[in-house]
């Protein structure tokens, strides 16, 4: 049963949203908020959005509040999105290859159901496959890393993955899998989810060679990208590369940061 959504209800979750995650949702996303929390109103059996924010509102149910994050914040993405930030992280990863200590920390900031951390696990066990590399994603949504541990994928999401890289790293479905791929074991065992909310304090979780925070700062306002930037920034290396949504900018933000190329940027 999909439910109506009133003006001043749609108002409550843009404001939940906002103060939850940091998002600004404009009100083009009425129709996504109305067809995404209905279904929840219909598992809770619920007769109406109010009563349902009511229940967000009242501190009794976390989980269902994360339930609520979890169904305004997902988004779909794709194996190697963006490929020219692959082509500077083989590059770099080819460097890294030569020094006396050869080994790279990625981290993907706003890693969904996953791609993009199993596309940035690819090229770095290609390029760096005797050293000690490492790969972090992270996400607000508790599902959608659910889904990226599994690391099990529809095929059309790896039309972008190299020839070479689906035939090593990827395990094509039969029969009833069909149509669907699995990331190899060996290579999920190299990247490490965690639910992270960027719009708090990170967790102990160490400093990187770069870091992908791509086509999540369009979802912010000016503020809560400063925010959101400064603190990644405190956990990229210098000499690392920040890498954004090529829709996305960090002009006006007075960051520490030299622009490369455009969504590409390096701390000094």
């Amino acid at each position: 049963m999909q439910h109506t959504i009133t003006d001043q209800e749609f108002g409550w979750f843009q404001r939940f949203i906002l103060e939850s995650a940091g998002i600004s949702m404009s009100d083009g996303k009425k129709a996504l908020v109305t067809g995404r929390l209905s279904r929840r109103l219909n598992a809770l059996q619920l007769d109406s959005f109010t009563a349902y924010f009511k229940l967000l509102s009242s501190g009794k149910d976390p989980q269902e509040v994360q339930a609520a994050i979890d169904l305004l914040t997902t988004n779909e993405t794709y194996f190697f999105r963006e490929p020219k930030h692959f082509d500077l992280l083989r590059r770099l990863a080819g460097e890294a290859a030569h020094k006396p200590h050869p080994g790279m920390r990625v981290w993907s900031a706003a890693s969904s159901s996953g791609e993009e951390a199993y596309s940035i696990a690819m090229v770095l066990a290609d390029s760096l496959p005797n050293a000690a590399w490492e790969v972090m994603g992270t996400d607000i949504s508790t599902r959608v890393l659910q889904k990226a541990r599994r690391g099990h994928f529809p095929m059309e999401r790896a039309r972008h993955i190299p020839q070479d890289y689906l035939k090593r790293f990827c395990l094509r479905g039969f029969g009833e899998q069909a149509g669907t791929l699995l990331v190899d074991r060996s290579l999920r065992a190299r990247v490490q989810f965690r639910h992270a909310n960027l719009n708090e304090p990170m967790p102990s979780i160490g400093q990187f060679d770069v870091i992908f925070l791509r086509n999540v700062l369009i979802y912010f306002n000016t503020d809560t990208k400063r925010r959101v930037v400064s603190r990644l920034l405190g956990h990229l290396k210098p000499g690392g590369y920040l890498l954004i949504g090529h829709s996305e900018s960090l002009n006006d933000l007075e960051q520490p940061v030299m622009p490369v190329a455009p969504s590409i940027y390096r701390k000094p």
